[in-house]
């Protein structure tokens, strides 16, 4: 690991520088309504199927006994999201070890119009990989085979079930890093980063997955398997089709295998966290780093004083990286390069000019990877606080950097005092998490909350989903960020690639549209 050491020329300037809720079942009424989005009711399909002994038997037969889970507690536990605001219903959850397996389930689901939704480490936060009903549910976390790895290209090629955090791990040893991080990597499989286009910590510097995914296997719902698992950074060979599993949550296929291209792993890292005393502030400071840092900027990341707050009342262990007081705004910057003598002089005099310029209130730089880790727990460990701290309407949003936090204030004077309204996100790539805590749930701070938030966003020429996807969440409000015509495009592509609708229904575009066509 790499040695933190702290920068001997800025702490010469020392005096500028700082030396889960119960959710249960109170979040589902009976008909569907969930009280996560206002007044969406979800019907069941009825020209899908319900599971059947003969079902039960063929999978058995194609999987064996433990590959067919009907357990009750296995099954509450895929039935419900992590955060618990999505349950469904299902009695059966499937576990292939193959991508064949997959194929053959898929084709007998399509055969007998039973719905599936897949499944891989359930940490999104729409409700796309839960049941809503009584889909079949794949779980594909026995496909966790590490293919192949390509020490000159970087390229990796792994099954779908690979935990990310693994992934992680065996680059590492191999001298290579994933262009991915999450503060769930724990937890989550590649296919649903994939699926989902998972954005996380460290876009800014190597983009998003549909740059970084070369290729990738897929399922289609008739059992058809497409092979796109090319290694190639460059092939023009006509329809880059990859790109259409990449963020489409699972909805046109289930993604069986990935290949990836990865960087290689530089031995110079630094991490500063700083304090902004406004947003206009914190703008420049990002523009600044752009132009400063160039190519080792790696990470840029923000929080306001509510969010510090929460996080220094409800995780255990943390403690304020620049007392006494709490500051308005706090960035956390990363470079990452290959000098480490140049790049720590390239950020102790990025963080100089930028406490002369009256940019920056105050900071300090990482003197070792403990005090790293402990600056990345604060920014990572929002989502935990925000459980620990009662109830939370999450909305995940893109939006031109100079209106991002006019949404927050507004959005404050909208709430009033019945709740708190929380913002972090990626600066870096103009990604805002706006969190709204509350005590409890409360169908009129909802009514606060939605469509202003939607329509904020909409009409700031914004996207309601940066990240997280739409899911079953935001399904029924893709019109907001999406036209018409794109939508109807959406939709046709959908008809074609699984004209029984069994893949993950009512998620990612709406079930009227669906039923329509």
């Amino acid at each position: 690991m790499e040695k933190w050491r702290a920068a001997d020329r800025l702490l010469k300037f020392s005096s500028r520088f700082a030396s889960a809720v119960n959710w249960n079942n109170s979040c589902k009424s009976k008909q569907g309504k969930y009280f996560y989005s206002v007044a969406t009711t979800v019907h069941r399909n009825p020209l899908f199927s319900i599971i059947s002994p003969d079902d039960i038997s063929y999978f058995k037969t194609l999987l064996g006994e433990r590959g067919v889970v009907q357990d009750a507690l296995a099954l509450d536990a895929a039935n419900t999201d992590w955060m618990g605001k999505y349950r469904g219903s299902s009695k059966l959850l499937l576990q292939p070890k193959n991508t064949e397996e997959v194929s053959q389930i898929l084709k007998y689901c399509n055969s007998r119009c039973l719905a599936v939704v897949p499944q891989g480490g359930n940490t999104g936060l729409v409700g796309g990989s839960v049941p809503v009903f009584d889909e079949v549910i794949i779980n594909v976390g026995l496909m966790r085979n590490i293919l192949s790895f390509d020490k000159v290209s970087g390229v990796l090629v792994c099954e779908a079930g690979c935990i990310l955090e693994n992934l992680i791990s065996f680059l590492d040893d191999e001298g290579f890093i994933m262009p991915l991080d999450l503060g769930a990597k724990g937890s989550c499989q590649i296919g649903g980063n994939v699926s989902t286009n998972a954005g996380g910590l460290r876009l800014l510097r190597y983009g998003s997955l549909h740059g970084s995914v070369l290729g990738l296997e897929a399922v289609l719902a008739n059992g058809t398997v497409l092979d796109m698992l090319g290694t190639l950074r460059k092939d023009n060979t006509g329809y880059d089709l990859k790109h259409l599993f990449i963020g489409s949550e699972g909805s046109l296929g289930i993604v069986t295998k990935v290949s990836i291209l990865t960087p290689p792993k530089l031995s110079s890292v630094n991490i500063a966290f700083l304090a902004c005393e406004d947003y206009t502030s914190c703008q420049k400071l990002l523009l600044e780093a752009k132009k400063k840092l160039g190519g080792i900027l790696s990470a840029f990341e923000f929080l306001d004083s509510d969010a510090m707050s929460l996080v220094l009342k409800h995780l255990d262990g943390v403690r304020n990286p620049l007392p006494p007081s709490i500051h308005n705004f706090y960035i956390l910057i990363e470079t990452t390069g290959s000098n480490e003598t140049f790049d720590k002089e390239n950020l102790e005099a990025f963080l100089l000019h930028s406490v002369e310029s009256g940019l920056v209130a105050n900071g300090v730089l990482a003197q070792d990877i403990n005090q790293a880790s402990s600056f990345w727990h604060i920014r990572e460990g929002l989502p935990e606080a925000l459980m620990k701290a009662g109830a939370v309407y999450k909305y995940d949003l893109s939006l031109p950097l100079e209106k991002m936090y006019d949404l927050v204030e507004e959005m404050r004077v909208q709430i009033g005092p019945a709740a708190k309204v929380v913002a972090y996100g990626h600066l870096g790539d103009g990604n805002l998490h706006l969190n709204i805590s509350a005590p409890a749930y409360d169908d009129n701070i909802l009514a606060k909350i939605e469509p202003f938030v939607y329509e904020w966003t909409s009409k700031n020429r914004g996207s309601i989903s940066a990240e997280h996807g739409l899911g079953l969440m935001k399904a029924a409000k893709i019109h907001y960020s999406k036209s018409p015509e794109t939508v109807q495009v959406m939709a046709s592509i959908k008809k074609l690639l699984d004209p029984n609708g069994i893949l993950n229904p009512y998620k990612v575009l709406p079930s009227s549209l669906l039923s329509q066509n």
